[in-house]
């Protein structure tokens, strides 16, 4: 399966946001008085840590899925330049 160029940039777009949100939702709820018991971690901020992780893992993932999109895209394109019948030149093989 091939990905389109646009596919790819949203899942990297995708990637980028989920980080953007989960580190910044993780630094308010490490910030929230509910988050800590004394120096002690409550199941509150424990919850939404397990729950960050897994996201941050399937956003990377994504992510990872659309540069390779892009990187298949890229080598497509300079092989298809390279072809002679594409460059202007005769099909040696007809003539």
């Amino acid at each position: 399966m091939r990905l389109s160029r646009r596919a790819s940039w949203l899942l990297i777009a995708f990637a980028v946001w989920s980080w953007i949100i989960w580190v910044t939702l993780i630094k308010n709820i490490n910030n929230d008085p509910r988050a800590w018991n004394g120096n002690h971690p409550t199941g509150f901020l424990m919850v939404h840590v397990v729950l960050a992780i897994i996201s941050l893992v399937m956003g990377t993932a994504i992510g990872w899925l659309g540069w390779k999109g892009l990187r298949a895209l890229k080598a497509q394109d300079g092989n298809a330049v390279a072809t002679p019948q594409q460059a202007g030149e005769p099909d040696r093989e007809k003539v």
